[in-house]
């Protein structure tokens, strides 16, 4: 091997070159710091080790060198030492094999993970760019990667089960569903394991922020896991489908006191991680034992290295930050007027049309939905998820909430000028009851998580339909079906970004566990046996999504804001008498004129949420060469439960029967 050159501190991590490889490491306490090669994943001592001087690799706190005649899939990883005084947050330990913060790639071992070296080139994108769809054009599919093939029923080959080249070959599912965009629980590489040894399933323990998770690649190899996720990436491009990240910036696998040391705490614990006055306690913000110090410079460039990372690199649209809130506070906890972090991800070029969208709470009461800083990030809308499950299931006091939830959230977003879409509509995601389990279970079943049920949410506002669980009575399962429908129209009908979770449109259960985080099995994993089984729920899904597409904001940017869009007047509200809207807490019916930007389209949607029958007076048309014609009746079984669009029955009545727990939709 070539002699050893000092090597730069710039670019941050291990850069790949025919002449060889420079390695950059930031410590700002380290007192010595240790290079480490390794021949295999499985070794726990190094093949070789070049110690860093401090005097000829070492530039203010970056340490670097350059070796030359390395070639990429060389393993490598850091030892450093230091300090050892937990008082003062100083958690060094020269025994400690740590990963390299800037790997793009990693080798994981639970014994002794290792860096990649990458050639991050090396990939031909066949002229593949970011699609740039705007939101008003979005439906996103919130998705599992692994659990959206690994079933045994998926007639995905065995070897490519719960992979990314298995999710490859459905493609053409989502396509006939009608997505724009997928958004993929976590994909960095991250513990397979929780702190408590539990299977970590969920993946929300990142250890790295520039590695794919290598354990969904077919090959199981480090270097063919980044290129079979170009290849998804390239591949959901392909059929007009954006790729959204669930991203978590907020902590680390490392978790809290006494949890495993993989890199950032070997490093420099004090300058990665928020602490208490105590400095050997770890604040908690995130309720996985500790929080990132977002705000610090060097956390803030690693957070913007990262989001460059996957969009230049990986090509990926958009990112959804888990527990966004933590971004918002200082190193101390304390909430931030305006966070620099957030102002950097919002202004930084090349995240310029990425997609921006935040969890907008933390797990220590910090909520701010409604208020996050920023003019372009669209927002998780827990209250659209609360109101609408609230209104539906029938309770009271609810129904100028639902309304409101229905038209965008001006109460929430209104004063901030911003475009209609800043609301995320969900009602189920892969936190809580999937949307059959909303109608199925009156309370939590996690018995299976070992947690004694502790886990998960206490308060979901389902209800079971009159049986708790499982069903063999018709009429229950009957009504559990019109619920489901009545929760995806308000979804894909109202105004904001509609979100949809995996396997809601063919009535994925996992028997009532809401907290499914460790359950890497069928229980969680895509029964693609209810594909068949309920086509006549995914055709209407499927339906719905296609006809919120057609609408005219989705086929023009009308560059409108939410209040003018509300203001245009093109939304009239009544009750079972029209012009009458009952606005009371014992109210739960509603019925709304709704006219298209164009004035080519009109609509007129009648709610239900009473347990009894209601007569409904219906509007007559302005034109009279038109006639109403159904839509819409999600109190019908499928395919009298929706039409494609124009081509429903002829209505020409002045009262429709609307019953009980169902919406009927007419249309002109």
């Amino acid at each position: 091997m070539r002699p050893l050159l000092p090597g730069n501190s710039f670019p941050i991590g291990s850069t790949y070159s025919t002449a060889g490889v420079n390695f950059s490491l930031f410590s700002k306490h380290a007192e010595g710091v240790e290079l480490l090669f390794f021949h295999k994943r499985d070794d726990k001592e190094p093949s070789a080790i070049v110690r860093l001087d401090p005097a000829a690799n070492r530039t203010y706190h970056y340490w670097h060198v350059f070796v030359p005649d390395i070639a990429p899939g060389q393993l490598y990883a850091y030892r450093v030492s230091g300090p050892r005084d937990a008082g003062r947050g100083m958690c060094f330990d020269p025994s400690k094999v740590l990963l390299d913060p800037y790997a793009m790639a990693v080798a994981f071992s639970e014994d002794c993970p290792k860096s990649v070296v990458v050639d991050i080139g090396a990939y031909d994108w066949e002229g593949d760019l970011p699609l740039a769809r705007p939101f008003s054009q979005t439906i996103i599919y919130e998705m599992h990667v692994s659990g959206f093939t690994k079933n045994p029923n998926s007639g995905v080959a065995d070897a490519l089960r719960g992979t990314y080249a298995g999710m490859i070959e459905k493609i053409p599912y989502l396509v006939d569903l009608g997505i724009t965009a997928v958004e993929l629980m976590p994909v960095f590489q991250f513990d397979p394991k929780t702190e408590a040894g539990r299977i970590n399933y969920w993946g929300y323990n990142p250890v790295s922020f520039f590695a794919v998770h290598e354990a969904y690649s077919s090959k199981k190899d480090p270097l063919a896991a980044l290129d079979e996720f170009r290849d998804l990436v390239k591949a959901l491009h392909r059929a007009g489908i954006e790729v959204i990240l669930d991203v978590v910036y907020n902590h680390t696998a490392e978790g809290g006191e006494g949890g495993p040391t993989f890199s950032f705490r070997g490093i420099d614990n004090r300058l990665y991680y928020s602490l208490e006055d105590d400095q050997s306690i770890y604040s908690n913000y995130s309720g996985c034992g500790n929080s990132l110090n977002a705000n610090s410079p060097v956390v803030r460039r690693m957070i913007l290295d990262s989001l460059r990372f996957w969009v230049e690199h990986l090509h990926v649209d958009g990112f959804r930050f888990d527990l966004a809130s933590i971004l918002s506070r200082d190193g101390k906890g304390n909430l931030i007027e305006n966070p620099p972090i957030l102002w950097d991800i919002e202004s930084d070029p090349v995240l310029a049309g990425t997609k921006l969208i935040a969890e907008a709470w933390d797990a220590a009461g910090l909520y701010q939905v409604g208020t996050f800083v920023g003019d372009s990030w669209k927002e998780w809308n827990g209250r659209f998820r609360d109101d609408v499950r609230s209104f539906i299931r029938g309770d009271e006091g609810k129904i100028k909430a639902f309304i409101s939830r229905m038209i965008g959230s001006p109460d929430i977003f209104g004063h901030q000028e911003r475009e209609p879409e800043q609301s995320i509509n969900f009602v189920t995601c892969h936190d809580g009851f999937t949307l059959y389990d909303l109608v199925s279970y009156g309370r939590k079943h996690n018995e299976l998580n070992g947690e004694e049920s502790r886990d998960g949410s206490n308060d979901n506002l389902s209800w079971n339909c009159g049986v708790e669980g499982p069903s063999k009575d018709i009429a229950v399962e009957a009504l559990r079906e019109k619920q489901m429908r009545n929760f995806l129209t308000t979804i894909l009908l109202a105004v904001g970004t509609p979100m949809i979770s995996m396997g809601d449109e063919v009535k994925r259960t996992q028997l009532g566990n809401n907290n499914p985080y460790c359950q890497d099995n069928e229980l969680s994993w895509l029964d693609w046996g209810l594909v068949n089984k309920n086509q006549g729920l995914f055709r209407f899904v499927k339906l719905l999504i296609a006809q919120r597409l057609k609408r005219d904001s989705s086929q023009t940017d009308y560059s409108m804001s939410l209040k003018e869009l509300l203001d245009q007047g093109r939304i009239t509200y009544h009750g079972v008498k029209l012009g009458e809207a009952d606005w009371s807490d014992y109210s739960h019916a509603l019925a709304f004129s709704v006219e298209s930007l164009s004035r080519t389209t009109f609509m007129h949607i009648m709610i239900n949420a009473y347990f009894g029958t209601l007569e409904f007076e219906v509007p007559a048309q302005m034109d009279v060469n038109k006639s109403w014609r159904l839509w819409m009746d999600t109190s019908k079984a499928s395919p009298e439960d929706i039409y494609d669009w124009g081509k429903g029955p002829e209505f020409a009545g002045s009262y429709i029967s609307v019953e009980g727990r169902s919406i009927v939709v007419l249309v002109s």
